[in-house]
């Protein structure tokens, strides 16, 4: 018997009341960058797929206490949160090697492994939709990213150490990836602060303008005292060069992304690793925002295991991404928690604009499906966090191999379904937000 679908109506009522939920005290509180979120939301079905996290979760609640592959270990393992196909991309990490890996941990929680799975096969089915591919080829491509999956858990169950299996450098990538990582390895530090700061009786300071705000003397001071209460979450291996933490300059910011939408965010310009000029170094100050895994996943350990929404988002983001970010830390600003971390000068995104040939679009889903796989395994009992206190892959590995069929099938329907799903709430959307039937906006 199948499941009465709800009228447009119905579920444009329904995404309001999800909205309301996820963004309303911000969006009161800066309606201006929400009209600027939205309106890039409602550029592709991508793009509000992307914004929308919120949404597919409410959609997913169903399952947060069951539901195929999902037990007491494999429901309640670290997830990303948002992984879509474009939440990939590059890193400097703290060895100082360039990594193509999953960035953007804002989302990051615990919850069900295979929200992360049925969250990025939906987005494979989104993407080769704009691309015109088959409905067949959008299956064999889900299918890939399933078996790639399943290959690189299994191995990591088996016997592999995680750091006997080869990150995605400028060595072992090949294809889109490997374009990523030599994109990157082209950028300079220099680059960077040449678009932010200006030299000022030989000193660096923040440029006028480019989304800058000068900051009035009590802002100025509140944010320099939770800089102060960032460098005690620090590890002390990040701490070797004190001079390093001497602040030069404060601005505030704006025009961040589609997900941060109404978070204050700061840019504080550092002396960097050396006195020289070109060493400087720029880290962001962000409110951390409520993930939208955890409107859904009601484990009270969970909750209480975070201080705050930037304790979250930093502990996850180091227990998911080996060799994380050396400026990775968290403090806390006007009672409310904060992300703080380098603006580098390394990183390049995924770009699936120019990845058209059928081949190279298998390989790089592969990929993604192998890193996906191996950042699962990073958080678990050997992370170095107690709120995982077991090996993440060998659990996952025992869910799947009970019924190894099945698995790439489950994301195969959920791919298409669902993707067919986003592309009509993404109509939905466009006319309740050109109509003004967005509160507050």
């Amino acid at each position: 018997m199948s499941v009465p679908q709800p009228t447009a109506t119905e579920r444009g009522e329904h995404i309001l009341a999800v909205f309301d939920t996820a963004f309303g005290e911000l969006l009161a509180a800066d309606p201006a960058a929400f009209r600027v979120k939205f309106r890039k939301m409602a550029g592709s079905a991508f793009a509000f797929y992307r914004g929308t996290a919120c949404l597919f979760y409410s959609d997913l609640e169903r399952e947060a206490h069951g539901g195929p592959y999902l037990d007491e270990r494999t429901g309640r393992v670290w997830i990303h949160g948002d992984l879509h196909a474009e939440n990939f991309g590059t890193y400097m990490d703290a060895n100082g090697r360039l990594v193509f890996n999953v960035n953007d941990f804002d989302e990051a929680y615990v919850g069900p492994f295979t929200w992360d799975l049925k969250r990025l096969s939906a987005s494979l089915a989104l993407i080769g939709y704009a691309k015109a591919l088959s409905d067949e080829q959008i299956t064999e491509l889900v299918r890939i990213y399933a078996g790639a999956y399943r290959e690189r858990i299994h191995a990591l169950a088996t016997g592999a150490k995680g750091d006997e299996v080869p990150a995605f450098t400028l060595e072992t990538a090949e294809g889109a990836l490997l374009g990523a990582l030599r994109e990157a390895r082209a950028l300079t530090r220099f680059g960077l602060l040449d678009s932010m700061t200006e030299i000022r009786d030989f000193e660096r300071r923040f440029a006028a303008g480019g989304g800058s705000i000068e900051l009035d003397a009590a802002t100025r001071y509140k944010v320099l005292a939770a800089f102060d209460g960032y460098l005690e979450t620090l590890p002390e291996s990040s701490l070797a060069r004190p001079d390093s933490y001497r602040v030069k300059d404060v601005v505030g910011r704006r025009g961040i992304g589609i997900g941060s939408a109404g978070l204050p965010s700061y840019n504080i310009l550092l002396e960097g690793n050396s006195d020289a000029l070109e060493n400087d170094v720029v880290i962001y100050m962000k409110q951390a925002q409520t993930p939208a895994v955890s409107r859904h996943v009601t484990d009270a350990a969970v909750r209480a295991y975070f201080r705050h929404e930037g304790h979250r988002t930093v502990i996850s983001q180091r227990a998911l991404q080996a060799h994380a970010d050396p400026w990775l830390g968290w403090t806390e600003l006007d009672g409310a928690g904060q992300l703080v971390a380098e603006v580098s000068p390394y990183a390049v995104d995924l770009d699936w604009s120019d990845i058209d040939d059928p081949q190279e679009i298998a390989a790089t889903v592969a990929d993604l499906g192998r890193a996906t796989a191996t950042m699962h395994a990073a958080a678990d009992d050997s992370s170095g966090h107690s709120l995982v206190p077991f090996s993440t892959e060998r659990a996952i590995d025992a869910a799947i191999a009970a019924d190894e069929e099945g698995f790439a099938q489950l994301l195969v329907d959920f791919a298409h379904t669902y993707g067919a799903r986003a592309r009509a709430d993404h109509q939905i959307f466009v006319d309740l937000f050109r109509n003004g039937r967005i509160p507050g906006l």
